[in-house]
Parts: C-alpha cells; structure tokens; sequence
C-alpha cells in the first residue's frame, strides 16, 4: 500500500470511509471545516485541504455543496500533485464536478465522478454502492480504497455517468421514502398497529429498501441519529430535477415530492432523517 489516503469532509459518510480505510490498513489523512468532526474522526487531522493534497495520492472529498467542492478544488490544484487522483463522491450537480475536473486536470491531477448509493447506516458497514466513472486506470488504482468502504463498485465509463446513475437512484430514494412514510399513515389510520404493518409489508412485494431502512424509524418514531437528513434529500431533489428538465425527462412523482420535503423543512424539521416525513400525515 504505497498511497496515502487524504479525506476532505468528515460528517457522517466521510468519517465512516476513514474509520473503515484505516481499519483496512492504510494511512488516512483528513480535513473538516468543523474541528469536532476532525477531533472526532479515524483519520490524522491535516491543517487545510492542501496538507491533504500535498501528502495524499488519493483524496476523498464528501463535500455539501458546488460552492465547497469550487473551493477544495482550487485549494488542491494550487498544490498540484501530478500524480494524484481525486474522487468526488458526493451528490452535486454535474457542471460543477465537471468544473472541478477541468481546473484539476489543467495542473495534471485526476479526478473521478464516484458518488455512492446508500445513507449513513450503510456507510457505517461499508455497504454502500459505489457509481464510479472516468478514467479506468485511476480507478483501477482506487478500487482497493473502494473494496474497503462499498460491497460492489461499478465502473460506469466516462466521467459523469456516475452522477447520471446516482440521480436516478436518489429520484427513487425520496419518493420511496415519502412513499413508505404515506403507506404507514394509512395503516394507522386503519387501525393497523404500525410494527405489524412493518413486518407484513416488509415480507411483500410492496416493499421498498426505503420501507426496509425508515420505516423501523417511523414505527419507533425515532428519527436521530439521521442515517440521510430530510434536508439533504430536498437539495438532492432539487439538483434531479434541475437534471431532469435539461434533459427533457418526466418526473410526475418527483415533482409531488418535493413540495412535501419542502414543508418539513419549514416545519424546522430538515435537520433529522428523512423518516420524519411520516409526522406530515
């Protein structure tokens, strides 16, 4: 294991990655906005994204927003490792990975489009699903850090398909959601108890990996610690549905969702898991 890992953004999927990267062997370094989330994680706390970049053959960013993932990119081009490979990994629009890779590559970095497929649950077992896409040598060279965070990686070809498949999976993630959280406000208010609508429906084709994943929280209506905070699959959504109208493609089910993501939110409810959708029924 020559490479050093670096991980930038240590909230609740990028801190799961490091423990599970240092479980596996390997040297971690990491980088957080938040020094909690620092003090906190596996990694060796680095000062800044360019400690990162400068010791780091592979990094690892888990970042909220295009404006971070603007900034870290800069921060790491300014380094200019030539040999180093980023990997995106989170849920952003494409252009703004896509003006990531273009400032990385402009100093010989490079950078592969490989958001995952899971909440914070399955990143805590290193289950997740990794979509990963651009230059097959890079992420030959990254497979084994993947091997340790994800139980499949599919390579997915040119950069950007990766983003492309998570849209369509997280499409899916908040309308289930909302799905199992309306499904369960219609057994109660049959007069079924919520843990036999649970198990009954689980063992069903109605079913969903949403039903399976938050519908226990909505029975035990325990919504924290969020495995996927509501208001990040409101961002989420917003971003597939900017996608979607580019592309030209319907999204009837989505387009119902939204607004209802949108309440609780304003409800002050954003801040928990997604399962919370079930108080809105």
């Amino acid at each position: 294991m020559t490479d050093v890992v670096g991980v930038v953004g240590l909230g609740v999927m990028g801190s799961a990655m490091s423990r599970h990267i240092v479980a596996g062997g390997y040297e971690v370094r990491g980088y957080d906005v938040d020094t909690d989330q620092m003090s906190a994680s596996a990694a060796v706390a680095a000062a800044s994204v360019a400690e990162v970049a400068e010791s780091c053959g592979i990094v690892l960013l888990s970042l909220p927003t295009a404006a971070s993932l603007e900034a870290v990119a800069q921060e790491i081009a300014s380094v200019g490792r030539e040999d180093s490979i980023v990997v995106e990994m989170g849920t952003l629009p494409l252009e703004a990975k896509a003006a990531a890779a273009a400032t990385l590559h402009a100093v010989g970095v490079t950078m592969l489009d490989a958001p995952v497929s899971g909440t914070g649950l399955q990143a805590a077992d290193a289950t997740l699903v990794v979509y990963c896409s651009g230059p097959s040598g890079a992420l030959n060279r990254v497979r084994p850090v993947f091997d340790l965070i994800a139980r499949q990686t599919y390579d997915l070809g040119e950069f950007g398909n990766g983003s492309r498949m998570k849209f369509v999976a997280n499409l899916l993630v908040a309308v289930q959601t909302l799905a199992a959280a309306e499904a369960h406000s219609l057994g109660a208010a049959a007069g079924l108890a919520p843990s036999v609508v649970q198990e009954v429906i689980g063992a069903g084709v109605g079913s969903s990996r949403m039903f399976d994943i938050r519908g226990p929280m909505m029975v035990s209506e325990q919504y924290e610690p969020p495995s996927a905070r509501l208001s990040i699959i409101l961002k989420d959504a917003g971003i597939i549905s900017d996608f979607a109208r580019a592309t030209n493609a319907a999204t009837p089910l989505l387009d119902a969702t939204i607004p209802l993501y949108e309440r609780g939110v304003r409800l002050g409810l954003g801040d928990v898991d997604a399962a919370v959708l079930r108080k809105l029924f």
